[in-house]
């Protein structure tokens, strides 16, 4: 069952960093796609109906972090508590800019969520790239997986290294081609056509970002991202999207699962590191969650999937004729 809980930890995982990967991308993206606030407003609606349910995935990761490894939790937090902390008022500031975007009257209310909602969109990504690079090379670990170090170094040290602002910039220009490619499939008009070019401008930095993880990492990535590139230019959204998509996913099930059974180094002994093994809760805990699991995951794909068949019509971001 510890194998199980672990995949079932980075299927929470892979379903949140895709799912608001495009939110995200959207987020950054729409006021610079948006000429007008017809443009912009139709560019915001494509994530409206799905963007607070593909946060539950964030919940759900935590959470089953918590529950069924309470010993990764634990350092995971004890190591990178600060940067939490941002990531949740970040991710208050974007809900707060989505769902008083249209509250409020005039163009300057409007105009301010959007950069409210850009800037809270970029913030969370670049965060994120930065923790998850922590998931692949470690944390100061002592002995019994506890965080050495005092003050603001041992909260902030792991995220201001090379590696991990090697993620948020990877992480960033990822949610960018993201959202590029889920604007082209989502909308009509004038966005949909500059979303096809975002998409293939995202790609060229991407591509080239990748050869930091190494050559084969970055071939990978550099093919990804022009196979991307060239289905969305030529009106083949669909195909982009899934490319891209897929390309997120196994990024994050190869930094998760980069260190083997290591489900946390120690990057001062690798004696101390955490494993599944070791990370995992009591046997009699883990069946109760596989039971509890059994039941609600499956309703909550359910439930995810009928909302995106539901709002699976295009946004019309072009003006009709009068």
């Amino acid at each position: 069952m510890i194998d199980l809980w672990f995949w079932l930890v980075v299927l929470c995982w892979v379903l949140f960093l895709v799912l608001e990967g495009f939110d995200f991308g959207v987020g950054m993206l729409a006021p610079l796609l948006g000429r007008d606030e017809h443009e912009r407003a139709a560019a915001v609606r494509t994530v409206g109906p799905f963007w607070d349910g593909n946060e539950v995935w964030l919940v759900a990761a935590i959470g089953v972090t918590y529950a069924a490894f309470p010993a990764w939790y634990a350092a995971l937090l004890a190591g990178t508590y600060l940067p939490l902390v941002l990531l949740l008022l970040l991710l208050a500031g974007r809900g707060v800019a989505l769902e008083f975007r249209g509250k409020g009257d005039g163009a300057r209310w409007r105009r301010t969520c959007d950069a409210v909602l850009a800037a809270s969109s970029a913030g969370t990504v670049l965060v994120l790239g930065a923790v998850l690079a922590v998931f692949a090379r470690g944390l100061a670990l002592g002995p019994g997986g506890t965080v050495t170090g005092a003050g603001l170094g041992r909260s902030l040290g792991a995220v201001l290294t090379w590696p991990a602002l090697a993620g948020a910039v990877l992480a960033l220009l990822a949610s960018l081609l993201l959202g590029a490619t889920f604007l082209a499939l989502r909308t009509t008009g004038p966005v949909r056509l500059r979303a096809r070019r975002a998409a293939g401008a995202a790609a060229v930095p991407l591509g080239l970002a990748g050869f930091v993880l190494g050559p084969l990492p970055g071939l990978l990535t550099a093919a990804a991202c022009a196979a991307a590139a060239l289905c969305a230019r030529s009106g083949r959204e669909a195909a982009a999207f899934a490319l891209t998509a897929t390309g997120v996913a196994a990024a994050v099930v190869a930094v998760l699962t980069a260190n083997g059974d290591v489900v946390l180094p120690s990057t001062l002994d690798p004696a101390w590191s955490l494993t599944r093994t070791g990370a995992a809760a009591t046997d009699g805990a883990l069946g109760l969650l596989t039971a509890v699991g059994a039941v609600v995951l499956p309703g909550v794909l359910a439930y995810q999937a009928f909302s995106y068949w539901v709002f699976r019509r295009r946004v019309a971001s072009g003006r009709e004729a009068t």
